[in-house]
């Protein structure tokens, strides 16, 4: 299909994108890599009267330390996140799950930011951020926001993210001990379901963990039931098992399609939390 008739503007700087979508008065949709917006306007399925484009924001993109955390700018691309040469060392699953997203087109294109306000269900990024406690970070007219992900993504295709605000990146403390475990969709590579999991170790306890899963229902969850499992059991393949097997117990609202039914997913789901814990361990 072809999309509704649409204005395109370029915003200069962020205040500008800010100003372009309070004068927009609700019609505008920000545009950055479009992987997630073109399609839906295609269908018909969102009908923006404005684009604004903010994909040349230099201060929105890009990859940094600061203060002892990573920070990741809304219009860095998941090629820019999986292959940061910073992110592998000091918080490999980012790259790890950036590096699963679509084919390589969508890679060079799409952007972390257009993700996490799109929050697709089978999303790679949500459960990543959910697992890392991480924050994500937007301005509106109002000024400056820092948002959980606990408290971001609310449900499908929701976030806590007003109309006129802008994600301007997720800000992450430094995390070695985790793992991102994706059972795939072959043609879209969305997951069917992912799972994160996160692990505080110290001399072979696990202190706590966040673990966390995409795919399954109509939104992000943690998988709390799993991580009260794991807090003081030893670091070994009984306590991941044990652990794994109760995955998926207090999920609601799961999901059913062409690609798998509910109860597929809830097995699966048991699977690939073992999976996402034993790549976490062996990197402890």
């Amino acid at each position: 299909m072809i999309p509704t008739q649409f204005e395109y503007k370029r915003a200069s700087s962020l205040d500008d994108a800010i100003a372009l979508l309070q004068a927009s008065k609700g019609d505008g949709k920000l545009l950055a890599g479009g992987h997630s917006l073109v399609p839906l306007m295609k269908l018909r399925l969102s009908e923006p009267g404005v684009l604004i484009d903010i994909a040349r924001i230099p201060m929105l993109s890009g990859i940094s330390e600061k203060d002892g955390k990573v920070e990741v700018g809304a219009t860095t691309t998941h090629h820019a996140v999986a292959t940061s040469e910073l992110l592998q060392r000091l918080c490999p699953v980012l790259s790890d799950a950036a590096g699963e997203i679509g084919d390589p087109q969508v890679r060079n294109r799409g952007t972390l930011g257009g993700s996490l306000a799109h929050s697709d269900p089978a999303a790679d990024y949500p459960a990543v951020i959910l697992a890392l406690n991480a924050e994500v970070h937007l301005k509106g007219p109002g000024g400056w926001r820092a948002v959980k992900g606990d408290d971001f993504f609310q449900a499908m295709f929701t976030v806590d993210m007003a109309e006129d605000e802008v994600i301007v990146g997720v800000q992450v403390v430094p995390q070695k001990v985790a793992g991102y475990a994706k059972l795939h969709q072959k043609a879209s590579h969305y997951a069917i379901v992912g799972v994160c999991a996160v692990l505080d170790v110290a001399g072979g306890t696990i202190n706590s963990a966040r673990v966390a899963v995409t795919g399954a229902s109509s939104h992000a969850q943690r998988l709390t039931e799993v991580e009260n499992a794991l807090a003081g059991k030893p670091l070994n393949q009984a306590t991941i098992d044990a652990a794994a097997a109760l995955a998926g117990a207090t999920l609601e609202d799961v999901n059913a399609d062409i690609h798998a039914s509910a109860a597929y997913r809830k097995a699966m789901v048991k699977v690939f939390t073992r999976r996402a814990l034993e790549k976490a361990a062996s990197r402890a």
